[in-house]
């Protein structure tokens, strides 16, 4: 008999994201399993594009939590934090002789879940 120990989480979704994916995966692995206020600081101060939209998620996500479940901002932890990859949009760029190099732009799903914390 499997017990389900899940605790509840609470998500919030930014989809067609104009960012790579693999650039957005990197910051999301430094946010995972930390707490909301210190993964907030953390995005304040890293360097990269992809840290605005994911402060926009995470704030979301908490004020979902907070407003729909009643959970305190201060109790929450990022429980789960995944980017999955987009319909690329395809322009052309004009080459030499008459060729032209397609070009991908990629997008990207953003998914941040966070819980609150287990004392």
């Amino acid at each position: 008999m499997a017990v389900d120990t899940k605790r509840e989480e609470v998500k919030a979704i930014a989809r067609f994201i104009r960012m790579s994916p693999y650039k957005v995966r990197r910051v999301l692995d430094q946010i995972r399993g930390r707490s909301y206020r210190e993964a907030l600081i953390i995005l304040e101060f890293m360097p990269y594009r992809a840290c605005e939209p994911i402060i926009k998620l995470l704030r979301s996500a908490a004020a979902n939590a907070e407003h729909n479940n009643g959970f305190d901002r201060t109790t929450l932890v990022v429980s789960t934090a995944f980017a999955d990859g987009g319909p690329s949009l395809k322009r052309f760029r004009p080459r030499a002789q008459g060729r032209a190099y397609q070009i991908r732009k990629p997008t990207c799903h953003i998914t941040i879940a966070v819980a609150p914390a287990d004392d």
